[in-house]
């Protein structure tokens, strides 16, 4: 990964969109919803006073416009301060 986070923030590699419903009903593109979980790719080091608490690879939730999309290397991920994380799966 060619990216380091500065402070308290997470880089978070989305999950990828549904495709299907669990009845078997194919979402069409315009229709599907940002996914609202990811894997955690690389993490800062916090600040002076709080540790970072999630780590690389943890699934984690955030929130549906949290943080700000970036694309590296042809992929998508989102970058956003720890605060904005909701929890670890």
């Amino acid at each position: 990964m060619m990216l380091k986070p500065l402070a308290d923030r997470v880089l978070i590699e989305p999950a990828p969109a549904e495709t299907k419903t669990a009845s078997g009903i194919i979402i069409p593109d315009n229709a599907k919803e940002k996914p609202l979980q990811g894997k955690v790719v690389a993490v800062g080091p916090g600040k002076k006073d709080e540790p970072m608490t999630v780590k690389v690879n943890d699934n984690v939730l955030y929130g549906q416009y949290s943080g700000t999309e970036i694309k590296i290397d042809g992929k998508d991920y989102l970058i956003m301060r720890e605060s904005d994380v909701y929890g670890i799966l």
